[in-house]
């Protein structure tokens, strides 16, 4: 059933257009998804990605994260906890070529592989390590979270070499996020291989460096999610 879902919302999303929904602010450099440029231009799929389901569902993940002792964020607090967390990404990661996105109170990191992996290589760029140290630093301090970490791959190459070269490249970061402290029962990895290109078809090198990626996304553990699953 997760599949099916992935792979309707991966074709949805495809569409170039996707891309003019963000919009940026002129004077912060914040970039957010509009749902109004969404309308009549497909790129309400790309805020339904962000918008929806965690990897797996919440039901397991939230019974790790409590269980080790990982508080919950107050219905009234999420709003100011996600600020804070979005401030100290967009300073972290200002100039380096990672997009940071806000939609709601969900954050979207996404990162070229250009800057973080070689070509067909799935180890963490060393010139790009300094940058994810200090990604890493602030989402173990923010830890009452949920980290998906995405793979994706442009539409050159085999479909089974994509989907493993995308599988490989999100539980890289995921064990780099780990080693630095990120909490791995706050995360799920997965690889989407081509399935969910930014741009289609990605007939020239800037949109296959574009689709090459790997998104890291954000989303808050409120209280209403462990009342929800009884804990």
């Amino acid at each position: 059933m997760l599949n099916k879902k992935i792979m309707s919302v991966a074709a949805a999303g495809a569409a170039i257009a996707t891309l003019g929904a963000c919009t940026t602010d002129a004077v912060t450099g914040e970039r957010r998804i509009s749902t109004e440029a969404a309308v009549g231009t497909g790129a309400g799929a790309v805020v339904g990605y962000l918008l929806g389901d965690l990897i797996g569902g919440k039901n397991d993940r939230t019974e790790k994260i409590i269980g080790a002792g990982i508080g919950a964020v107050a219905g009234g607090a999420v709003g100011a906890y996600m600020d804070k967390q979005e401030q100290e990404l967009r300073r972290q990661t200002q100039g380096t070529g990672v997009d940071v996105v806000r939609e709601g109170d969900n954050l979207l990191l996404r990162m070229p592989s250009g800057i973080t992996f070689d070509h067909n290589s799935y180890t963490v760029k060393p010139q790009f390590q300094s940058t994810l140290n200090e990604v890493a630093q602030t989402l173990a301090s923010y830890e009452s979270t949920y980290i998906d970490i995405m793979g994706h791959t442009d539409s050159t190459g085999s479909d089974s070499y994509n989907q493993q070269l995308s599988e490989r490249r999100a539980q890289a970061v995921a064990n780099y996020l780990a080693q630095r402290g990120v909490q791995p029962q706050r995360m799920a990895t997965m690889g989407y291989g081509e399935s969910q290109l930014l741009y289609r078809p990605d007939d020239t090198e800037a949109k296959r460096e574009a689709n090459r990626r790997v998104e890291i996304k954000v989303v808050p553990v409120t209280q209403q999610d462990a009342q929800r699953y009884g804990y």
